[in-house]
This record gives C-alpha cells, sequence and structure tokens, in this order.
C-alpha cells in the first residue's frame, strides 16, 4: 500500500481493512504511533551518514561546551549509532581526553513493532514518564526519568532535567526534528545535516513557529463555531479525542462540528465559511498545518486545550501528542459568563453564556429558534444594519446574503415550460447562418 488518506508516517489500518490483513509491514518514516486494531512492524530504513565526520562535530562541540550532550535522531539514521560511539571513542583517544567532563547521553529506539492499544489511558506511551524505574535495576538504587517521543526513548539521572543538556539532534530539519523543538523550546539544540555533512547551530527559524502557535491559540479565544478535522483513523484514542474535543467546545459556550474530509487543503474547508477555527486531530508529526493560506486557522488539541479551557494560561511548555491531551481534563466551568481581554478586539469581550451553546433536545423547534432571531439589529437613529455574530450554523446561513434559488410568485400553479434550442452547439437548428 503506497497510497494514505492521511499522513504517510502512520500505518494505514484502513487500507489494511480492505484485504483483512493480519498485521502491517510499515516502510520508511514513520512517528511510531500506537495502533488501534492491527499489529505492524516498522522497517525505518538506512539513510547514509558519514559516521566520522558526525562524531568529530559531536566531539568538538562537547568540548567546547559546558553542559552534557543528548544525541537524537532520525529513525532512518538509527543504524548508524553504534559507529558514531566508536568513532567518538576514537576521538577521544586521538585527543588523549580524560577530562570527565565528556558526557554525552544516547537515545533509543523504543520499539520498531507496534502493539494495538485500544485506549490510551492504558500507558503514557510518549513524553515524560516521570518515576519510573528499570525493572532490571535493583530497588536500593536512584531513580532515573524516563522519557519517551517521537519512537525514541531516553533516561536521565535523578534530580536532572532536560534543561540542563544541549540536544543534539541527527537527521533532517521534517516534522520529527519540529516535533522535538517545540517539546523541549526551552533546551539548547544544535542539528547535524547528515546530507550536506555540517553542523547548522541557528534553529532560530523552527523557534519561531511557537511564536505562531500563540497567535492562533489567542484568534481561537474569539471563535463562535469550531470545526474538528479527522486528520487520523488509526492512531490509538483518536475517537476519544473527538469526543473530548467536542465536549471541551461545546462546555465553553460554542458550536462544534465535526469533518471527515481526508487531507485538509483551502479549498475543502472554504467550503465551511462559517466556523472560525479548526481543531486537527492527528498524529503528532502532521499535527501543525501551515494555516496562512487557510480562510481559517488550524490549530492542535493542545492548543484548543489552552484556548477554551477557563484558567488555563500559556506557559511555554508545549505537547504535539494527542494522548498527553486526555490526561488534562478541562476544570470545572461556572455557567456565569467571563470577561477575558482580547488582544484581537482590542478591549475586553464577553463569551457567550453556556446556556447560549447547548442544542434543544427538539432538533426542529431549535432550528426555527436560531433562525427567528435578530441576526440583523435595525438602528433607531438611521437605517444603517449591524451584524451579530452567528452561534451555529443555521445562524449563519441565515445570514448569507444567497441562498440558493428563490419563488416569490404567490401562484401555486406551475408555470408553462418553454421549449429550448435543438441540435449541436456549434450549429443549433433555429440558426440562420449554416
Amino acid at each position: 500500500m503506497a497510497d494514505t488518506t492521511y499522513g504517510s508516517c502512520c500505518v494505514d489500518e484502513v487500507g489494511a481493512a480492505h484485504v483483512k490483513a493480519d498485521c502491517v509491514i510499515h516502510y520508511g518514516h514513520t512517528c511510531l504511533s500506537p495502533t488501534t486494531t492491527i499489529p505492524a512492524f516498522c522497517v525505518f530504513g538506512k539513510a547514509p551518514l558519514k559516521a566520522s565526520n558526525c562524531a568529530e562535530s559531536l566531539y568538538n562541540y562537547t568540548v567546547k561546551g559546558g553542559k552534557p550532550i543528548l544525541v537524537l535522531f532520525g529513525l532512518e539514521y538509527a543504524h548508524a549509532m553504534p559507529d558514531i560511539k566508536e568513532a567518538l571513542n576514537v576521538e577521544a583517544v586521538r585527543f588523549h581526553d580524560s577530562n570527565s567532563g565528556f558526557q554525552i547521553h544516547f537515545a533509543n529506539v523504543t520499539n520498531s513493532v507496534i502493539t494495538p492499544s485500544t485506549s490510551m489511558k492504558l500507558e503514557n506511551r510518549h513524553l515524560m514518564l516521570n518515576g519510573d524505574q528499570d525493572n532490571n535495576e535493583d530497588s536500593s538504587q536512584k531513580t532515573d526519568t524516563k522519557f519517551r517521543l517521537g519512537g525514541l526513548g531516553w533516561s536521565l539521572p535523578e534530580g536532572h532535567r532536560m534543561e540542563d543538556y544541549l540536544l543534539f539532534w541527527i537527521g533532517l530539519d521534517n516534522s520529527a526534528f519540529t516535533n522535538f523543538i517545540l517539546t523541549f523550546n526551552s533546551c539548547e539544540i544544535v542539528r547535524y545535516d547528515a546530507i550536506e555533512g555540517c553542523l547548522k547551530t541557528d534553529v532560530s527559524q523552527q523557534a519561531k513557529i511557537l511564536k505562531r502557535r500563540y497567535y492562533l491559540v489567542e484568534k481561537a479565544k474569539d471563535a463562535n463555531m469550531v470545526g474538528i478535522l479527522v486528520g487520523t483513523l488509526g492512531v490509538a484514542g483518536y475517537l476519544d479525542m473527538i469526543h473530548q474535543m467536542t465536549e471541551l467546545v461545546t462546555r465553553a459556550g460554542k458550536k462544534a462540528y465535526t469533518f471527515l474530509m481526508g487531507k485538509p487543503n483551502p479549498a475543502k474547508l472554504a467550503n465551511f465559511p462559517e466556523c472560525d477555527v479548526f481543531i486537527y486531530v492527528s498524529c503528532a508529526q502532521t499535527a501543525l498545518l501551515d494555516s496562512k493560506e487557510f480562510l481559517a486557522p488550524i490549530i492542535t488539541p493542545f492548543e484548543a486545550l489552552i484556548a477554551f479551557n477557563r484558567g488555563s494560561q500559556w506557559t511555554g511548555a508545549y505537547s504535539m501528542e494527542f494522548q498527553d491531551v486526555v490526561a488534562s481534563q478541562p476544570a470545572e466551568v461556572e455557567d456565569e459568563a467571563e470577561s477575558r481581554f482580547s488582544f484581537f478586539q482590542g478591549g475586553y469581550v464577553e463569551d457567550f453564556k453556556l446556556q447560549e451553546g447547548k442544542e434543544d433536545k427538539d432538533a426542529v423547534l431549535s432550528l426555527v429558534n436560531v433562525t427567528e432571531k435578530a441576526l440583523l439589529l435595525q438602528n433607531k437613529d438611521s437605517e444603517l444594519l449591524s451584524r451579530r455574530d452567528a452561534k451555529s450554523g443555521a445562524e449563519f446561513f441565515a445570514a448569507r446574503s444567497y441562498q440558493g434559488l428563490e419563488i416569490h410568485s404567490s401562484d401555486s400553479f406551475p408555470e408553462p415550460f418553454l421549449i429550448g434550442r435543438t441540435g449541436k452547439a456549434s450549429g443549433y437548428e433555429d440558426e440562420q447562418s449554416k
């Protein structure tokens, strides 16, 4: 199977179900997201890498820097890690290095086999497994802090934080690298480009992504109608995430709609102009969409949790894995409206009351009530009209200037039909010139 409906980094469970497969062998780039129904075996591939050149760059940066280094890498370069470690030993022997500050820690691939998981609450498989002690260690020894992200796992000694380490990334500037930059945005990060064979110390362009995400969070707070985009049908727990996002949006007094349309593009989402913002539920490496060309911004579930959960503050901490959002349940909200400052409207605004976002049991009466609301309020002193912001798709449709063909005739009898032209378009029968 070479074509996928969504991102190519995830296991295509839908395509495998069509052929009634018992398992899937996934070749190439992968995010190692847990599957729902079918096991998978991942073959990462072996991208070319000059181990000696990479080890020399890593060694030189370690000697001149005062921080210990944590080596992370793209999964396609996992095969070269033993060669890099051996080349590092050669570099240390060549320079007769006996300095105790020569501290380099390597991350390891967690597992190339993906087992199905019906619930993502069973295990926080991707990020910050704090306090977990290795079973092979003696209970009298200190407990190491374990981390997992993007298919890699590593452990830090007790009392050490990620901010104390310099992250040395081996690989390309791709979605996996962006995942690490946003997750560990408070760490110093350098990247070794395996294709060019040089060290890239300037990652400021990637760091600007975090500022862009904060801008989208502030913009989402002013949204009235929210669209939930289904970006995966295979990652474990995607249905739970969709339900949680729907509940979060509804409790915030806003209207939520769910869309299933495959890979989103500006043309598809432009068909739903009533949505002010979209929440994209997908794996970590496909969650970030450059929404500059889209009519409405697209945010991640973690950003939606900050935007629509009252009392949440932007602290700089970031998570791309929507599995981590499940543990963060929305806080209890009050029925009263809350005033907040909007950067886009330039003042304090009052959120809609939660009762207005609840649906009536009778769908017909609900539709009649929202369409009979005064969307266009007439000014008593002039003929100018001011438009209210719609809070549902029915209100938005009722406020459109064009709603389709309208028949204003009071006569209920059908009009007589007219016979049109006959013949070909290149020359109709009633045309004089042949």
